[in-house]
């Protein structure tokens, strides 16, 4: 993930994403998530853009920007705050909880020194909850970035965040 600072120019940012995904109601969220690929998060500045830019009454597209605000904040993909450069994702449902999902949830806790939704100080980690994974087969199960860890133990978390620089 590239993270540009967000004097890059959002407007430009927003524009390309636009281009991409299409100017209708139903490209918001692939926008915003460009958009949130692009600096690592959707800032407030993006939001206002985004809504300025696809907002078009004489379509019939009426956005507003506490739609486009409830849309990033509801979604685990989206975040409303910057993040680290590596984003673990644990998988808090009751299938990788059964078969030792606290254990691994405590381990990465204590390892990092978080709790969930917050970054290290460093910006190198993020640690967040999320629904289910899909992946209940091998369970429990742990997301850093687009790598999925499954059937994790409390052992293998310090390997695992050794793969990350």
């Amino acid at each position: 993930m590239t993270v540009p600072t967000i004097d890059q120019n959002v407007a430009s940012v927003v524009q390309a994403a636009i281009e991409k995904h299409g100017r209708d109601r139903d490209a918001m969220i692939p926008v915003l998530s460009e958009i949130n690929r692009v600096f690592g998060y959707v800032p407030r500045e993006a939001i206002r853009e985004v809504r300025k830019q696809l907002h078009d009454p004489a379509r019939q597209v009426h956005i507003a920007e506490s739609q486009l605000y409830t849309l990033t904040s509801f979604y685990d993909m989206l975040s409303t705050k910057p993040r680290g450069r590596h984003v673990i994702k644990f998988c808090e449902n009751a299938p990788c909880h059964v078969v030792g999902g606290k254990a691994i949830w405590d381990g990465l806790r204590e390892k990092l020194g978080l709790e969930n939704g917050e970054t290290t100080p460093d910006n190198k980690w993020t640690l967040v909850t999320t629904s289910c994974l899909g992946l209940c087969s091998v369970g429990p199960v742990v997301l850093i970035d687009d790598d999925m860890y499954g059937n994790v133990t409390p052992e293998q978390i310090s390997e695992i965040l050794e793969r990350y620089e």
